[in-house]
């Protein structure tokens, strides 16, 4: 019997050691074909219009120098390939590739897409909390939030409640189109000052007579009535920071920790102690480590490891709820148990149970599909609320009641208030009546959970009136289609598009009849092939979402997708989405999800995940929750790469 174990073992072994050796010809083979053979013709023929001084359609190819760097652009070179056999690229006025670049190109692009992968998570990274992330940590430490205290200050003209999203600028978006994405945004002097300013807001609430319940909290003590601030006593104050600090720090903190932490405190009494307390705790909240996620984990230069309880934990809070984590999480990681796949499992059901999960509709959700585009169409209060809210209660609900991934299209589930309650034609009649107070002429009014019977032309997210009214035209409805809904990327339009033309005099020809003739570049048409079938699918409603049913003679809404597939309009082309385009939607909301909860572009080795992580689903007909328990016990949550140098933090 040992004998054959070993003889297994040596087989196996052996097996593995050839797929690697494989593995790691494959990559050399790439490396020096890429060198060699590509590398040259992008210099020759990309570099004027991509690359140093011109870096058009937002492409860049001067940072493309070796295998690797064109491994971090893979989702570029589709597009690339696309454009260079069609001739669209290089330009007119530049020397067009000769058939034997041409074939380079495509035979190096192919042997990319079928060359073995290896998985591997991202490279250890810390991130400043965004300005929603800060937020929801602030009001989770604390228990309250901080406010704008005057209304009609000036720094309140937008409506902002919270005082932190006033204060601090906005987060831009980083390279996987997130706001959580941080790692390019450092802390400049002028924001820190504003740390310093909020730190000292929170603080004076939190001794305010007010918070009495959250200050007996930290102190875990009742304090009585008439009690005082600048009473407070040795054993107190230091029960507050003993509370405060591994809270503050996402981890257990060690008892050497907390005592250099409490010797300023020491033999001071009443407002000095009061002072000193204060000035600790701000110290803490000042921090790169409070600031920041990730500093705090061991480093292991130039290796591959799981991470910790406590950033795993970090990372889920953060994922699923943009805040800390809860004393549950903490309680896990702190015993070593979060860190098994079916503890993370009860986790994320525990969580997306709780309000704060929210944040991944209005988060995530609204970021993924744009919808904060509404913000700057609708000025009107009461519209605004209606059409902006709707959705992000759609996929509140797909995210958090176990729907189906592929529902996000095909869920005949709605949420619906009187702001919206026309859009639905027969279907309005089942709808709670709201009764308006006399004298108000509107007001926003609460959304229901809504099941659709009668306007079938409505279901998903598609043909919500926000989404049309945000897309307005057959352009903006078919590019927002595919780029948010199939993940199709796009290059940019050419700066110097023409406007449509008007009918010529004597013809009335319809929009898409004009723009059939406008489109007739053969540069535009590569993309409008794509674009135009979906766009037009939606041609029954008009630019606020309404849908055309009772007009004479309704727009053609026909189309034939560049897959060959036919269809008379929007609800024959749904059924196409959610079957034979189901995978291509499933794969790209796993990639979003993904992206988002990494808080960073995907790469390559991101690849296998999802792969797998997109067959389990389709396979399945998985729900969102199964999306997010298997994103959490994915490679690229669990593990981190730490650089062979770190840079100091």
């Amino acid at each position: 019997m040992e004998t054959l174990r070993k003889k297994h073992f040596f087989k196996s072994g052996l097996f593995t050691v050839l797929i690697l050796v494989h593995t790691a010809s494959d990559r050399l083979n790439a490396r020096v074909q890429f060198e060699e053979t590509i590398l040259p013709i992008l210099q020759a023929s990309c570099i004027k219009c991509h690359g140093k001084e011109k870096i058009k359609g937002e492409v860049d190819f001067s940072k493309i120098t070796t295998q690797v760097d064109a491994d971090s652009q893979f989702e570029l070179w589709e597009t690339v390939t696309e454009v260079i056999m069609a001739n669209e690229m290089p330009p007119e006025d530049n020397p067009p590739l000769s058939a034997e670049e041409k074939k380079l190109v495509l035979k190096w692009y192919e042997e990319q897409l079928k060359t073995p992968i290896e998985a591997k998570p991202g490279i250890y990274k810390p991130r400043r909390l965004s300005g929603p992330e800060y937020r929801n940590t602030l009001r989770s430490l604390f228990g309250f939030d901080l406010e704008v205290a005057i209304a009609q200050a000036q720094q309140t003209v937008t409506g902002e409640k919270s005082l932190v999203l006033k204060l601090l600028p906005k987060d831009p978006p980083g390279e996987s189109g997130f706001i959580n994405d941080t790692n390019s945004s450092p802390i400049s002097p002028v924001i820190l000052e504003q740390y310093a300013f909020l730190a000292n807001a929170a603080l004076e609430k939190l001794f305010a007579p007010k918070q009495r319940s959250e200050l007996e909290a930290m102190m875990q003590t009742k304090l009585p009535d008439n009690w005082k601030p600048n009473e407070i006593t040795q054993d107190q104050a230091q029960s507050i920071i003993k509370k405060f600090t591994p809270r503050a720090m996402r981890r257990h903190t060690s008892e050497a920790t907390i005592n250099n932490i409490l010797k300023p405190l020491k033999d001071k009494t009443g407002t000095q102690l009061l002072k000193a307390l204060k000035f600790e705790m701000k110290a803490i909240m000042l921090s790169p480590k409070f600031l920041y996620r990730g500093l705090l984990m061991e480093k292991f230069p130039g290796q591959q490891r799981p991470v910790d309880d406590y950033e795993l934990a970090e990372r889920l809070s953060y994922f699923l709820w943009e805040d800390r984590p809860d004393e549950k999480l903490m309680d896990l990681a702190m015993t070593g148990e979060l860190h098994k796949k079916e503890t993370l499992k009860e986790q994320v059901d525990r969580m997306l149970k709780s309000p704060k999960s929210i944040s991944l509709a209005e988060s995530f959700g609204v970021q993924w599909l744009g919808i904060a585009n509404l913000d700057e169409l609708i000025k009107e209060p009461i519209s605004h609320h209606s059409l902006r809210h709707q959705p992000v209660l759609f996929l509140n609900y797909l995210f958090t009641q176990d729907r189906p991934v592929i529902e996000l299209i095909s869920s005949k589930t709605t949420f619906v208030n009187q702001g919206v309650s026309g859009f639905y034609g027969q279907d309005r009649a089942r709808m709670t009546r709201f009764s308006k107070p006399k004298g108000i002429e509107r007001t926003k009014t609460p959304f229901e959970e809504f099941t659709l019977e009668k306007a079938t032309w409505r279901g998903g997210i598609i043909t919500m009136p926000g989404i049309l009214t945000m897309n307005r035209g057959p352009i903006q409805r078919g590019t927002w289609l595919l780029r948010r809904i199939l993940g199709v990327r796009l290059g940019e339009p050419p700066a110097d598009i023409p406007p449509i033309k008007p009918s010529p005099r004597g013809q009335n020809l319809t929009f898409r009849e004009r723009f059939e003739r406008h489109r007739s570049d053969a540069s535009c048409a590569r993309c409008h092939e794509k674009i135009d079938p979906l766009g037009f699918s939606l041609d029954h409603y008009d630019v606020k979402g309404q849908f055309l049913q009772n007009k004479d003679a309704l727009p053609d809404a026909s189309g034939k997708l560049p897959t060959g597939e036919s269809f008379k309009n929007y609800a024959e082309l749904k059924e196409i989405l959610v079957t034979s385009q189901k995978e291509k939607i499933v794969r790209n909301s796993v990639e979003r999800t993904l992206s988002y909860a990494m808080c960073r572009k995907l790469t390559r080795h991101d690849q296998p995940t999802i792969d797998l992580i997109t067959k389990n689903i389709v396979k399945d007909n998985g729900t969102w929750k199964d999306l997010f328990v298997e994103i959490v016990n994915s490679l690229p949550f669990r593990e981190t790469i730490f650089a062979e140098k770190l840079k100091d933090e």
